[in-house]
């Protein structure tokens, strides 16, 4: 999936661009918590004066600070953590998907716990669909399903042939589905075979990162 650079990436850039160096970070960290003169600033950070001129317009710069006059002591500012500090700082958003596709190789594990993760997450509409469908939904992952009161379809596994629509925003969650449908694919999760090994430990380790990769993807995806 191709990202182009945008402005807003470039901004993003920027900003975090101003971040990595750890003075203009501890800044930031502090002015979290409130307002600061250039003075009180200096001395908690022991930054000497001319630098710490030159940090505070690198952050003003990329639009993370903003500075006013006192209203008391007219000689004195004060630095303000501006409102949309923060802003892109976090990825953009990835998309926008009518429905989601999660393949892996059987549709028996992976994919089944990951189209039911995400109807938990997302109003998106979600299907899930096998290269190689098994006869069954893998044992391990109904008992991973029901330690972790997760409602999974009740239906057999389906051959993606049979699910997949245009339109659809694919995920394959298995490494064989991936490079056997290959550039089909909008994204690719490397999730290891939980079936493969066959232990409790296993069907938890893939389910604990499917629920971790789609809570960071569902509010990124948009509904077209």
């Amino acid at each position: 999936m191709n990202i182009e650079r945008t402005e807003a990436v470039d901004a993003r850039a920027a900003k975090h661009a101003a971040l990595s160096d750890p003075t203009r970070l501890r800044m930031i960290d502090l002015l979290t918590l409130g307002d600061l003169s250039p003075t009180e600033i200096r001395v908690a950070l022991g930054t000497p004066g001319n630098l710490l001129t030159h940090h505070l317009n690198v952050l003003e710069q990329v639009g993370m600070i903003t500075r006013t006059t006192s209203e008391g002591d007219k000689r004195r500012s004060y630095v303000h953590l501006s409102g949309g500090a923060f802003d892109g700082l976090v990825p953009s958003i990835a998309g926008a998907a009518s429905r989601v596709v999660f393949v892996c190789s059987a549709n028996s594990a992976r994919s089944q716990l990951a189209a039911a993760l995400w109807a938990r997450q997302s109003s998106i509409p979600v299907a899930s669909g096998g290269t190689r469908p098994a006869e069954q939904i893998a044992p391990g992952a109904i008992a991973a399903a029901e330690r972790h009161q997760l409602a999974l379809p009740s239906s057999a596994p389906s051959a993606l042939d049979a699910v997949l629509s245009d339109g659809d925003f694919v995920i394959t969650v298995c490494d064989n589905a991936h490079e056997e449908i290959g550039v089909t694919g909008d994204l690719h999760w490397s999730i290891p075979d939980p079936v493969r090994v066959g232990t409790d430990a296993a069907f938890d380790a893939a389910y604990t990162e499917l629920e971790r990769r789609i809570a960071d993807l569902a509010p990124r995806l948009l509904a077209s």
